[in-house]
């Protein structure tokens, strides 16, 4: 009898190290270490009521700032430098803005409960909007996320439509990645998209948010490659490359995708291929610690700047190890 258990207990042990070698890889750099953080809950310059987006500039932090229907901008040191829009559905206005993108100058908004996407100079000043309600082509039910193409191409995750869209700069309808109001998690299908990422080469990644997934598209639109969890299958978890809801994702130096962990509570680096790279933060209110990461961006000099939608507040971070 004691020499089944034993038998029963090592087989065990060799099935959990067989899934721990298959599904659960280990950190293949240093990570990233805390720098500074900055906001509290309020309506006042630097407070914010849900920060839910973040775009990054050489020198300058745009957060959307989302019950507060305004964008929020600060140095890279989270010193306060101005803001611009208001609550409502008027050009200019904002109804809950969610992921940012810049692009040539100009600062995309996803303009969720609007179902459009607003265009804005970096001053502050309305310039143009694509889309409308709909289920059509070029019209969104809560788009969550945008990113621009090298040649200016928009394109938008659509989260009730469980689709990705990608118009022209003018916005007409140029195609789309998904199947219209249908959530499904096979390979090029998606359950509620939160945000979308261009890489240098064209390439698309998507946090395919309910999904617990990311999906990489080719310049061409053809699926590259999905990770996240088992087989990428909306199986979610708490291990290295596994995810608890994606909501953000950015693209950052040597093609590095930063993805925001939302209830694991952390950030996962990959490579573009989609191995695991590291991981950091935890959950927390201290600084340096998350409560729901939400949106991420990643400066010109690899900092990554983080809104960290529970504790209402924005962190910055930068790589431990050497840079690439």
């Amino acid at each position: 009898m004691a020499r089944s258990l034993i038998l029963v207990a090592l087989g065990l042990a060799l099935l959990v190290l067989l899934f721990f070698a298959a599904f659960v890889p280990s950190a293949q750099e240093p990570g990233h270490e805390f720098v500074t953080a900055w906001g509290s809950p309020g309506d006042g310059p630097g407070e914010f009521d849900d920060p839910t987006g973040i775009a990054v500039t050489a020198e300058e932090v745009f957060v959307a700032d989302a019950r507060n229907g305004r964008i929020q901008v600060f140095d890279h040191a989270g010193r306060f430098r101005r803001e611009f829009g208001t609550s409502g559905a008027a050009p200019g206005e904002l109804g809950r803005p969610m992921n940012l993108s810049l692009h040539a100058d100009e600062l995309y908004v996803a303009d969720y409960f609007n179902d459009r996407v607003q265009v804005f100079s970096l001053d502050g000043t309305p310039r143009r909007t694509l889309g409308a309600a709909g289920d059509g082509p070029g019209r969104f039910d809560a788009p969550g996320g945008v990113d621009v193409t090298a040649d200016g191409d928009v394109i938008v995750v659509d989260f009730y439509n469980h689709r990705v869209q990608r118009l022209a700069p003018d916005g007409s309808f140029v195609r789309q990645w998904g199947n219209t109001g249908e959530s499904g998690s096979a390979a090029g299908e998606f359950g509620y998209p939160t945000d979308v990422a261009v890489a240098d080469d064209g390439s698309l990644y998507v946090a395919d948010g309910y999904n617990d997934r990311v999906q990489a598209f080719g310049p061409d639109g053809d699926l590259l490659t999905k990770w996240g969890g088992p087989f990428a299958r909306n199986i979610h978890g708490p291990f290295n490359g596994w995810f608890a809801t994606v909501t953000g994702i950015a693209v950052g130096p040597a093609g590095r995708v930063f993805v925001a962990d939302f209830y694991n509570h952390r950030i996962q680096v990959f490579s573009p291929e989609g191995d695991f790279l590291s991981a950091f933060g935890e959950t927390g209110r201290e600084p340096g610690r998350f409560r729901h990461p939400i949106a991420i961006d990643v400066a010109p000099d690899g900092s990554v700047f983080v809104a960290d939608f529970g504790n209402e507040r924005i962190q910055k971070w930068r790589p431990a190890g050497p840079g690439p």
